[in-house]
């Protein structure tokens, strides 16, 4: 049977996701296609409720909108996340898989406890061969045979692969073209993946580079939200644009794109606000960068 109880809230999760994940919209009517036929049950019980590969630079969402349709469609706790760097050499395989003399894997730790959410394989083209012919049999069956014979059904969940194939080309596109970048970086995924994996994913995403007012979109975003945490302690802080270009360019870096940034906000705001305490004054000011000497100090009002 259809389950109907679901569509008022997926209704929402197109805006849910606009409003979180910045520079992206190109991709999220695509993503919400493939939950929306989940979430109704219209995907056949022999694969995964959906699959995606999400391909582009480090820093610009992929992991972060995992996360905020997990969280929106399934609370906390759903996501589990494997970041398949530590399983790219064979004795690192039964680590993830377990191995026939009983010892139980990673993945069998979170399929034993959990029978639904979301399974995050981040820069999943690391992963050992090994590895990778398990993540055929699960979009082909969804289905999962681990190394000491346990099996497990997969169909309730959403399997997410994040790669970094071809993001040098996105890196390096100032003067082509989103849709010449996507065919160039099909036709890489293509010669390093095999074919059968390639054609079994419900849905293939090409995310951006984050240009400059999206930087500043995500920064000013992230700012706020600090700010007004530090005045729930009773700070009345505040904040000038001379402190927006300090972050974006301390906390945004080329080959990490904004995933240092969170933490070069969190620092920067707090190491003003705790030096001006130390020295017995409230923190109440403004909070401003003096660019020239990469300081940055409370200025009262």
């Amino acid at each position: 049977m259809i389950d109907l109880s679901m569509a008022g809230k997926l209704k929402l999760l197109e805006t849910t996701l606009k409003l979180k994940i910045k520079g992206q919209d190109h991709v999220i009517p695509e993503i919400v296609q493939v939950l929306q036929n989940g979430e109704f049950g219209l995907k056949s019980k022999d694969r995964p409720k959906g699959s995606f590969l999400f391909l582009g630079p480090t820093g610009v969402g992929k992991t972060e909108i995992t996360l905020t349709f997990s969280d929106y469609l399934f609370g906390k706790g759903k996501l589990h996340r494997f970041d398949m760097s530590e399983f790219m050499h064979f004795d690192s395989v039964k680590e993830f898989r377990g191995d026939e003399a009983g010892h139980i894997g990673r993945l069998e730790e979170v399929l034993k406890k959990y029978d639904d959410g979301v399974l995050l394989f981040d820069e999943m083209e690391k992963a050992d061969k090994r590895i990778l012919d398990l993540f055929l049999q699960i979009l082909d069956t969804a289905t999962v045979t681990l190394a000491r014979g346990a099996k497990y059904n997969l169909s309730n969940f959403y399997i997410v692969f994040t790669s970094n194939i071809g993001s040098g080309r996105i890196k390096d596109s100032k003067y082509l073209t989103y849709g010449r970048i996507k065919k160039a970086i099909m036709l890489e995924l293509k010669s390093v993946l095999r074919p059968e994996f390639v054609a079994r994913i419900s849905n293939i995403c090409v995310f951006r580079k984050l240009e400059y007012d999206t930087q500043k979109e995500i920064a000013q975003s992230m700012l706020n939200s600090e700010i007004s945490r530090i005045k729930l302690l009773g700070q009345n802080i505040s904040y000038d644009s001379t402190l927006l270009n300090y972050v974006i360019r301390n906390g945004i870096d080329r080959n990490m794109g904004a995933r240092p940034l969170r933490n070069c906000i969190e620092t920067t705001v707090q190491t003003a606000v705790s030096n001006r305490l130390l020295n017995g004054f409230s923190a109440d000011g403004m909070i401003k960068a003096d660019l020239k000497n990469n300081k940055v100090v409370i200025a009262n009002i």
